[in-house]
């Protein structure tokens, strides 16, 4: 089992899904960094509203809460249980921005293989002259 093993590992799948892994996870913090750093304030100018990780909709407030909380993290912190939309607003641009990246990824892949499939064949290459003259050689010499 362990050399079924060394076999697996050497092939070469093991270490294209470790390269995979740790770049998707690269993308990802380049991701949330775009979103929370670039897209976020740009969208807070023109909506108004600074981040949309403090939407949030109070469902059930404890006993002797206070009822209205300036944050989702204060209304957390008082055991409140709470619709958090405004994280779900995020997450969803976060999909929508690596969804377009994969995209354009696979579209360049694509392009790249029709381009190689369309590439014409070289045209096989012919008798070369020695190889005609040696045909006719031969034929001279079996008709005489």
């Amino acid at each position: 089992m362990l050399n079924e093993f060394k076999e697996f590992a050497i092939k070469g799948n093991m270490l294209d899904m470790a390269v995979g892994i740790i770049i998707g996870a690269a993308f990802g913090t380049v991701v949330t960094s775009f979103v929370n750093d670039i897209l976020m304030p740009v969208v807070a100018s023109v909506t108004g509203t600074p981040d949309f990780s403090d939407l949030f909709v109070v469902l059930q407030d404890v006993a002797g809460g206070a009822g209205s909380y300036t944050t989702l993290a204060a209304a957390q912190e008082a055991g409140a249980v709470t619709l958090n939309y405004g994280l779900f607003i995020n997450a969803f641009i976060s999909l929508l921005i690596v969804a377009f990246a994969l995209f354009m990824v696979i579209k360049g892949f694509n392009n790249m293989k029709k381009a190689e499939e369309a590439a014409p064949e070289p045209e096989p290459a012919g008798p070369t002259s020695e190889e005609l003259l040696t045909e006719i050689r031969d034929l001279l010499a079996k008709s005489a």
